[in-house]
Parts: C-alpha cells; sequence; structure tokens
C-alpha cells in the first residue's frame, strides 16, 4: 500500500511539473498575443517576421522573464529592420497605449531598449513598467509538418480546467476538445464543461462516423463531438481591459453525411491571425446517427443540428478563455454547412445563441436539395427512411425493440443503403418547415451574409450522353419545358456535348443555388427580417485539390504562358471553389497559384469576412487595413467602394460580384428563375 502511495504521489508530482513547464497566461500574468502581418504566402513570404506581445507592464528584466517563461527571449528589431510596418496594429488595437513603446532586446548601463508602434527605438530607464514584444520562433504549421512539442505548448485555464495546445508562427492553436457527450445513440449530446488538470488539444478529434470510415479506423468514433480553437489571443483573465476578440464558429458541409471540422482546408490560422479573429471548427453528427427520424418511435432527428447548438452553448461559456467574445459569435458554413446555418437561425432555441450569419452555398429549390432548406415532417422523413429497418433486420411493431435493435447495430452498416440527411420539424428544435422570412417572421437582430458560386450547380449536373435535349433534362430531373424555352437557349461551343453541359450547368445553378439565394436575401431585406442583409456571387474560383467534379470542367485552363491555369479564360465556378480563399488556405494545402490574383483576391476575401464578423459590414475599416499594411485589399477596396446592404425596395445594386474587381450589380437570372416557380418573392409568405 506504502508503495501505491509513493507511486501516485510521484505521478502527482510529474503532472505538476509537466504543467508548471507549460507557459499560461495566468501564470504569466499576462495577456499574450502573436502578431504578424500574415499576407496568405506562407514560408515564401517576404514577410516574416512574429511576435509575442506580453501585455504586462514591468521591468525590463521582468519581461525578459516573461519571454523566457514563453521559451523565447526579447524580440530583436534588428532582425526585422525592413518590416517594422506590422507593429502599427498595436496603435489600432489599443485604446491605453496608442503612444506606448514595449520592451525589446537591448541594454546599456541603466538604459534599455524599446520600440514603439512606428517601429521607432528609444533607450528608456529599465525599470520602466512597460509592456514587452519576444520573439516567436516557432515554425509555421504545414500539411508536411506540425510541431506540437513541448517547447511550443501553451497553456488556458477555464473554470478548473487547464487546456493544453501550442502556438505556431500565426497563432494559437487548441485541437480536438470535446465539448460533449453523447449518453446513447439516437439521443441528443449533452454539454461537457472542461474537467482535469491536463486536458490536451494537441491533436484533432476523431470524425463522426460517416461512408469513407473503414473497421477499426481510429479518426472515426461514434464519440466525435470536438471542436478546434485558433485564436491570435490569450487573455491572463485578470484585466478588465482586455479586448474580447469576435468569433467566427464554422460547420462544415458534406450533404449531411460526410465531412469534419478537422479538414484541413478550413485550418483556422491564417483566418485568426490576418483577420484577428477566433476561429472555431466542430464535428457534428451525420448520416443516420445523426438525422434519423422514425415516426412511433422516440427517435425525432435532428441531432447533428443539436449537436452545433451544444456547441454554442459550450463555446458560450468558454471561449472567454481562449480571447473570443460570446456575445460575438458568427455561424457560418457551406453547403450543408450553411443550410445547418439557416436551421440555426430558424430554431427557436439556437438563434440567441450568436450574432451573425453567413452562409455560403445554400442548396435550396429543385429536387432532393429542398430538403436543405424546406424541412420535412417526421412522416415525411419516415416514409423515406422506412426501409432502413428491413435493411438492418429491425423491423418491429414495438417501437424500444427497434431502438434497441438499431442501437446494436454496427455504426458503419447506418453509412450505406437508406441514409437520413436532412432537417425535420419536430416540433421543438424545428417549428416551422423552413425559415421564416415573410412579413410575420421573427425580427432577428443579426446581419446576415449570403450567397453562392456563379456556376454552383455545375457538379450536380453532368457530361450528357445524347444530342436529345430533352432526354437530357429529364435523365437529370431538370425541367423538361427549358428544351424549348427561349429564356434557356443553347449556348454556342465547339460541340453539342459542351453545349448541352453548360445548359444543364445553368439549369441546376438557378433552380439548386441561386434563384432562392436571391429570393432569400430580397425577401429578407424587405421585410427587415435582419439587422442588415448583404448578398454576393463568385465569379472567381479555386476548386479544391480534392474534389473537382466533371474534370477539368471547374479549373481554369491552362496555357504555355498559365502553367497552373489561367483564370481570365472561362471555367466553371463551381460549387466549393471559394473556400481556399474564404480560409486563406491556397498555400497551406498545396494549391498552384495560378496568376498574381490569387493570393490578392484571397486577401480581400478574407479580410471582407473577417470585417463582416468584427463590425457586421463586409467593408473592412480603411484605418484597419491601413494598421495592418494590407495595401492589396486596400486597394480593392477603394476601387470596388462600400459593400452596401440589400436595400428594402431594391437599387439595381443589390448583388456583390465578388472577383479580382468587386462590383454590384443586380439581381442575377431573374426572368429565369420566375419561369422555373422560384422568382424573388418565392419566401415572402
Amino acid at each position: 500500500m506504502a508503495t501505491l502511495v509513493a507511486r501516485l504521489s510521484a505521478s502527482l508530482c510529474l503532472v505538476s511539473l509537466v504543467l508548471a513547464s507549460v507557459p499560461n497566461p495566468r501564470t504569466i500574468d499576462s495577456d499574450l498575443t502573436v502578431l504578424t502581418h500574415n499576407d496568405l504566402y506562407g514560408n515564401s513570404s517576404h514577410r516574416q517576421a512574429s511576435a509575442i506581445v506580453v501585455s504586462k507592464r514591468q521591468s525590463h528584466s521582468a519581461a525578459a522573464s516573461s519571454c523566457a517563461a514563453l521559451g523565447e527571449s526579447l524580440w530583436s528589431n534588428e532582425q526585422h529592420l525592413q518590416e517594422l510596418g506590422f507593429l502599427e496594429y498595436l496603435r489600432y488595437d489599443s485604446k491605453t497605449q496608442s503612444q506606448d513603446h514595449y520592451w525589446v532586446a537591448g541594454t546599456a548601463h541603466t538604459k534599455c531598449s524599446a520600440i514603439t508602434a512606428r517601429g521607432r527605438t528609444q533607450q528608456l530607464p529599465c525599470d520602466t513598467p512597460l509592456p514587452a514584444l519576444c520573439q516567436n520562433s516557432a515554425a509555421l504549421s504545414s500539411l508536411e509538418s506540425t510541431d506540437t512539442s513541448s517547447k511550443w505548448q501553451t497553456a488556458v485555464t477555464t473554470g478548473n480546467a487547464t487546456v493544453i495546445g501550442y502556438r505556431d508562427k500565426h497563432s494559437f492553436r487548441f485541437q480536438g476538445i470535446q465539448y460533449a457527450t453523447i449518453p446513447s445513440r439516437f439521443s441528443h449530446s449533452v454539454y461537457l464543461p472542461p474537467a482535469g488538470s491536463n486536458i490536451s488539444a494537441l491533436s484533432y478529434g476523431p470524425q463522426c462516423i460517416q461512408g469513407s470510415c473503414s473497421s477499426g479506423t481510429a479518426s472515426c468514433s461514434e464519440d466525435c463531438l470536438y471542436l478546434n480553437i485558433w485564436t491570435p489571443v490569450l487573455p491572463s483573465g485578470k484585466s478588465s481591459k482586455t479586448t474580447k476578440k469576435a468569433v467566427l464558429v464554422w460547420i462544415h458541409g458534406g450533404g449531411f453525411v460526410s465531412g469534419s471540422g478537422s479538414d484541413t482546408t478550413f485550418d483556422g490560422g491564417a483566418m485568426a491571425s490576418r483577420g484577428d479573429v477566433v476561429l472555431v471548427t466542430i464535428n457534428y453528427r451525420l448520416g443516420n446517427l445523426g438525422f434519423l427520424a422514425l415516426e412511433g418511435t422516440s427517435l425525432t432527428g435532428n441531432y447533428g443540428l443539436k449537436d452545433q447548438n451544444t456547441a454554442l452553448e459550450w463555446l458560450r461559456a468558454h471561449i472567454g478563455a481562449f480571447g473570443g467574445d460570446k456575445d460575438r459569435i458568427t455561424v457560418f458554413g457551406q453547403s450543408a454547412g450553411a443550410a445547418s446555418v439557416r436551421a440555426l437561425l430558424a430554431s427557436p432555441e439556437a438563434r440567441d445563441k450568436f450574432a451573425g450569419a453567413i452562409t455560403q452555398s445554400t442548396p435550396q429549390g429543385l429536387n432532393y436539395v429542398s430538403t436543405f432548406s424546406k424541412y420535412l415532417t417526421i412522416t415525411e422523413a419516415t416514409n423515406r427512411t422506412k426501409s432502413l429497418l428491413d435493411e438492418t433486420g429491425c423491423a418491429s411493431n414495438n417501437s424500444a425493440t427497434v431502438l434497441t435493435c438499431l442501437q446494436a447495430v454496427d455504426p458503419l452498416n447506418l453509412t450505406t443503403g437508406t441514409v437520413a440527411s436532412y432537417p425535420v420539424v419536430d416540433n421543438k428544435f424545428l417549428t416551422t418547415s423552413s425559415l421564416p422570412l415573410g412579413p410575420t417572421a421573427p425580427k432577428l437582430n443579426i446581419p446576415l451574409l449570403s450567397g453562392i458560386m456563379h456556376d454552383d450547380g455545375s457538379p450536380f449536373t453532368s457530361y450528357p450522353s445524347t444530342a436529345n435535349i430533352t432526354a437530357v433534362l429529364l435523365s437529370q430531373n431538370l425541367p423538361s419545358f427549358i428544351a424549348n424555352s427561349p429564356l434557356f437557349p443553347l449556348p454556342s461551343a465547339p460541340n453539342t456535348t459542351e453545349s448541352i453541359f453548360n445548359l444543364t450547368s445553368r439549369v441546376a445553378t438557378d433552380a439548386m443555388f441561386r434563384c432562392l439565394a436571391q429570393s432569400t436575401a430580397a425577401t429578407a431585406a424587405k421585410n427587415s427580417v435582419f439587422k442588415n442583409t448583404y448578398a454576393y456571387e463568385f465569379d472567381r474560383a479555386f476548386q479544391l485539390l480534392s474534389y473537382s467534379p466533371n474534370p477539368p470542367a471547374c479549373e481554369a485552363p491552362r496555357t504555355p504562358e498559365h502553367p497552373f491555369g489561367d483564370p481570365s479564360l472561362p471555367y466553371y465556378k463551381c460549387h466549393s471553389g471559394e473556400l481556399y480563399y474564404v480560409f486563406g488556405t491556397l498555400v497551406r494545402e498545396g494549391a498552384r497559384i495560378r496568376d498574381d490574383d490569387d493570393i490578392r483576391f484571397s486577401q480581400y476575401v478574407l479580410d471582407s469576412w473577417t470585417s463582416f464578423a468584427r463590425t457586421g459590414s463586409p467593408t473592412p475599416d480603411p484605418r484597419l487595413l491601413e494598421a495592418r499594411g494590407f495595401t492589396n485589399t486596400s486597394a480593392l477596396v477603394r476601387a470596388a467602394g462600400t459593400w452596401a446592404p440589400v436595400e428594402e425596395r431594391g437599387n439595381g445594386k443589390e448583388l456583390r460580384v465578388l472577383n479580382i474587381g468587386a462590383r454590384s450589380e443586380g439581381w442575377r437570372e431573374v426572368e429565369q428563375c420566375e419561369a422555373l416557380g422560384f422568382g424573388l418573392d418565392y419566401y415572402d409568405v
């Protein structure tokens, strides 16, 4: 027994030593901020300077000790003489230290070196209480190399828990934090507060069970409710002057049957550092495990949506410890993620938990995409999925027997065959058949940013196998009247196959994305549903390396002058073609930059999205852009002018067209949408 006690005591001492060696803003007694320029060029950037701001006012020697506690030394501005402009943000971001100095390396007798936000060095008495700049020698994480060793680890205290993450050149990173438990399969998730003195957040948690998982795959689990946080600042929790950052919460797409918050496309380091926001990605249950509803049983669906709601509860309770402002949370998502955001806006349980919303390429309108925004009743859902009971051998007249049987089925067997993939009206989380937008809709005092890709529907059609246009339309479940409609003429192309594909792509985009996206924005503005509504359409795209449907339709044509593609030539701007731009991950994901505008456009898009999160407007503050040295975005914003919200009566400039030369114009394909039955007034009921 004595031996056991001794071992336990030794183990506890070891844990204490480990925790003591991991720097924590509370133990350092100071807010910590990673400050860098981040032009999205990654390691090929000419601006490599990165510093950690220690905000506590202290003597030069104490500041050096704080840097040492981080495993760093005081910042040496001599190494970065050509890059000092990035310090200007210290003046913009501080209300109380606009003319302050910061300790840096260098001493001489009784004087020590300090630097201003304008990059001017001055010798001051070494006992002067000043904030400090420490070196940040951590490498930029990448797909090929991520260093989570103890040298770079940083701890955060929230409640009674200590969460250990790490930093790289651009941000503090916390990956794989469990936010909820699932008491049993087909039960609603339960908020799980962090507990324990040594919670590791150094790697992603498992993704939720989906079709791509295989038996024994460690990265897949039913116990999958994890989130990831990237932040530029960690507060000490002791200063009321700490400025909390706006928070962006990403909900991934994947048709409600696939995807995860650990997809590196959505790495949040660029948005956090360049956009000065806290970025969060989450997992939520998918397919039958997340959305199965069966009438006459206790299965009411919407489990995945409730997971998202639970994640918001966790963030409202704990994001402050990671530098985020719980009252400035913007939820955003693409495809099924956008449909999730729409459902959260529709839910009386969820809509008060966030302060802004961005919906990218919400599927809505024709065919199967209708269920993403027009919710089925449980009876309708049951009619679509009841064959699952025969497939699993769980058919029974006893609802308890059905539940017990389904809970015992191998989870991978629930990802094939009949799969539920849609929200339902459960009369609790969702009480209406769609997001109310008409005259009697609840007024949501938050801004909305919403839009599509120019050819969003292109991946949902295919190259024809016949020249019979009517037959092609029918085979792809598109309205056959289009074959003889002057509103949809067959475009000219080198061959009939390309012409018909161009036509079906246009129709699919209108009927499954564009028309009802425009109706959503126009109706919301008309009825003042949101504080402001902003609408966009991307006319430039960079298709994901992992998803290029109907190749090479969604890729810019390659030429001798542009071996990786010439974006100035015609190509389809397809579904998911904005994601690298929004997250600033072109270089990180290994994409080959096609021309000088790819990175410039990504800078502009990322700066617009994060501006919306910070201020409710997608037009970045010119003073902020100047302070950050974001000259490319400054030039594009000046050329494009202010991105105005959609007006109640419309002014012919409702839509922001996003390209390297952004502009505003009227709604697109208005007559075509009317002919399809999805006119601007579709949601005005």
